[in-house]
């Protein structure tokens, strides 16, 4: 037993440090769902520690003694000494990096993506707040990981804005009745987000949720977008929404934002709702009647904003319409060998962005199919201007027989536009013949300014493409700007997030149990396996 003496020693040693330092550990974390089993390793730890190290003791007490008297002792106490301060020393800064860790939180998102950070739509809900929210999540203690991750971001971005409160519900169903919630609908968890008196419960644990649900509670007033209908434009309700040539999603990420959506059939009301705050025409086919073009120009003339979604040769007789108001329709198809979707050179990509209020925090590419080309007339330069480019490479293909019975574009000097193409405008016109001039004593009345945005491709906002690249943020900004939310335009969180490892809470305790104890403590018993057969090996 003698022989082994060292090793025993080396290995209760071993034993005797991680004990302390996972029981440590677990004070400064403040325990866990594994609180227990992580309890059972340290006690167990403890005890092998301790009782490894009385049978080494036990077994070379005479040893020890003869060493003791010696002058080996001496030195082997002052640079013992000297190594047990410096290990405490160690210890000691490391529990205060914790505890400050604990009291003070800094992170860094190093992916590509920004796949932790908060998009800028939230940071700019959060920004906006004038009175804090509180969060009540609503998990089990073991479910409770992926909510804290969440969480956590906005309670950085906006410590005093954005409150949080865990609340396990089994361990405390009385929080439930007293938020109204029953405990039915907690399946998988639940976010209660409440602003002043008024609440929303979000069950989809993303940023896109919880952030809609801010938004929803801090715009109290709901604006009303309509669809026209009747022209064989793009579906937004029934069946054909649903469809990938539909704008279901369009509509649904409109309602996401607080917006009031419905359908328009001009020619059963005789003209534009008075609380029509948007009218988008997403893609018509067939020609409007006379009634239905008188009620849209009063409409316009009044005041009013319009979004205007219109493929080549789409058969609508909007065009004229556009024209009065200042914007040109090319009768032709962008083409781009160079910037568009791969093998599909009638698929451009943007590859310019106007300085508008609309495009302006884009960045990223938005994808078009089949697209014309867009311009601001010349009556209307200055007050319409360009907000989306193609590529330098790109040009409009006039010779729309050859491109649509062949599928055939080539370049033509002085026939055909060559890019970069305008693709969409945007811009603020007066309309209508000019107000009366004030009586005597009167203010002068204030002209009417109509906001119009224009885009030649309606296939972009589809269901099929609208969560492509840019699409979503490039057509919700364009409502967001005729409605006159400046402040709400920004870059949306995506639907689909960066790729990542997904853990359930008990998976990733799990892990942290492994990493921080079992592993480091296997290499540690190793090593002095390996360092007590190297000492006893001949020759040494």
């Amino acid at each position: 037993m003698q022989r082994h003496a060292s090793l025993l020693g080396g290995l209760g040693a071993v034993a005797l440090v991680f004990a302390l330092v996972s029981f440590l550990i677990q004070l400064l974390s403040g325990g866990g769902v594994l609180l227990e089993q992580e309890l059972t390793f340290s006690l167990a730890n403890l005890v092998v520690g301790l009782a490894l190290l009385a049978v080494s003791l036990g077994s070379n007490l005479e040893q020890i003694r003869e060493r003791m008297q010696s002058g080996e002792a001496r030195r082997a106490g002052k640079y013992g000494t000297s190594a047990v301060l410096s290990t405490l020393l160690g210890i000691a800064l490391l529990a205060l990096l914790a505890f400050l860790s604990s009291r003070y939180h800094k992170s860094w998102d190093w992916t590509e993506a920004q796949s932790h950070s908060l998009t800028d739509q939230s940071l700019k809900v959060l920004e906006g707040l004038d009175q804090p929210v509180t969060v009540t999540a609503l998990f089990a203690q073991i479910a409770a990981a992926e909510a804290k991750d969440l969480l956590a971001r906005y309670e950085t971005a906006a410590p005093e804005r954005f409150r949080v409160e865990y609340v396990d519900p089994q361990a405390q169903p009385g929080r439930l009745a007293e938020l109204g919630i029953e405990a039915g609908r907690l399946e998988g968890g639940l976010l209660h987000v409440a602003l002043g008196a008024d609440s929303v419960d979000v069950t989809d644990l993303t940023e896109v949720a919880l952030t809609q649900a801010i938004v929803k509670l801090t715009r109290q007033e709901q604006k009303k977008v309509y669809f026209l209908d009747g022209h064989n434009e793009r579906a937004v309700e029934g069946e054909k929404a649903a469809e990938g040539d539909g704008m279901k999603d369009a509509a649904e990420a409109l309602r996401n934002e607080n917006y009031g959506v419905e359908t328009l059939l001009l020619a059963t009301k005789g003209d534009v709702p008075a609380d029509a705050n948007v009218v988008i025409a997403g893609g018509p086919t067939r020609p409007l009647n006379e009634l239905e073009h008188a009620a849209l120009t009063r409409y316009v003339e009044r005041g009013g904003a319009l979004l205007v979604l219109i493929d080549p040769r789409a058969g609508t007789d909007l065009g004229a319409d556009l024209s009065q108001w200042g914007v040109e329709l090319g009768d032709d198809v962008i083409v781009d060998r160079v910037q568009g979707m791969f093998g599909r050179p009638t698929t451009p990509f943007a590859a310019e962005y106007g300085d508008h209020e609309i495009t302006r925090e884009l960045g990223d590419a938005s994808m078009f199919h089949m697209a014309r080309s867009v311009q601001p007339a010349a009556s209307a330069a200055g007050a319409i201007a360009p907000i989306v480019r193609t590529g330098e490479q790109s040009w409009a293909e006039r010779d729309m027989d050859r491109l649509l019975s062949k599928g055939e574009a080539e370049y033509n000097e002085g026939a055909d536009l060559k890019g970069p193409v305008s693709l969409a405008v945007a811009g603020s016109v007066q309309l209508g013949a000019p107000p009366p001039p004030p009586a005597e004593g009167e203010a002068p009345p204030t002209p009417k300014t109509a906001r119009l945005v224009v885009l030649g491709d309606s296939d972009f906002a589809s269901n099929q493409l609208l969560g492509e690249f840019r699409n979503r943020d490039l057509f919700v900004n364009a409502v967001n700007w005729l409605l006159g939310d400046v402040e709400a335009i920004s870059v949306r969180p995506g639907q689909v997030r960066a790729s990542r490892l997904q853990l359930s809470g008990e998976q990733f305790l799990e892990i942290r149990y492994l990493a921080l104890f079992v592993m480091p403590e296997g290499i540690a018993l190793l090593g002095v396996i390996a360092w007590w057969q190297r000492r006893r090996a001949p020759g040494r």
